[in-house]
């Protein structure tokens, strides 16, 4: 396995170097910003990922205004409640894509939502507390408890939340399969071990955050 100043190192290269790989890193946001993201921002981050996953994205995006008014704001509680007659009826309005596997997926996930209020005081407060030392486990049971949260879905949300993500996108898979870690999206305990014990390992060496060593992986493959 490559040192993350190696790998740094093939991504300037490839990006024209060091300042021009700096400028293109995004980074997660602070504990104090994600603690007050309030709870119905977290169900519409992720109706917004599960309804582009496998779609136009920026069609989604242009009906993004029409959900949210369909979905009255991703109000917790209203979703919590959500009946048979509210899929027929959205089933049947126009302006959003009229999925009907999505859509239960609002309701499911408001479940998730209400019960890690429950016990953390908000979502915002538990995802404030994710480590990276954790991240995957933590990833696991999200996308266990989550409903269509799995596959990359549920990794876009928390990135795009400000989170700190790696994201197994193909060419960060790529990366970790050149670096001998894993050579496909990881599925056993093995498996996410290794990536755990990879990423801890460049994290200890470099400083970097998850979401800026995801990021220099995608950038270091050909």
């Amino acid at each position: 396995m490559n040192s993350m100043q190696q790998i740094t190192a093939l991504a300037a290269r490839r990006k024209g170097g060091n300042r021009a790989l700096t400028g293109l890193l995004s980074h997660p946001s602070t504990r104090q910003k994600i603690r007050g993201i309030p709870d119905n921002r977290w169900l519409s981050a992720m109706t917004k990922c599960v309804f582009q996953a496998g779609f136009n994205w920026q069609l989604i995006e242009n009906k993004w205004d029409r959900f949210e008014e369909v979905f009255e704001v991703f109000d917790i509680g209203r979703w919590l409640m959500m009946s048979n007659d509210d899929l027929d009826r959205l089933l049947k309005t126009e302006g959003i894509v009229r999925n009907a596997i999505k859509i239960r997926s609002v309701g499911r996930n408001a479940a998730l939502l209400a019960e890690i209020a429950d016990s953390h005081g908000s979502a915002g407060k538990y995802f404030s507390t994710w480590e990276p030392p954790d991240y995957c486990s933590n990833l696991r049971e999200l996308q266990k408890r989550g409903s269509r949260l799995g596959g990359k879905t549920g990794q876009i949300c928390l990135r795009r939340m400000g989170v700190d993500t790696l994201i197994f996108s193909p060419d960060v898979l790529k990366a970790l399969k050149r670096e001998g870690i894993i050579d496909k999206m990881p599925t056993s305990n093995r498996d996410w071990a290794a990536v755990q014990q990879a990423i801890d390992a460049w994290r200890s060496e470099s400083g970097s955050t998850l979401t800026e060593i995801s990021q220099i992986l995608a950038y270091s493959v050909d």
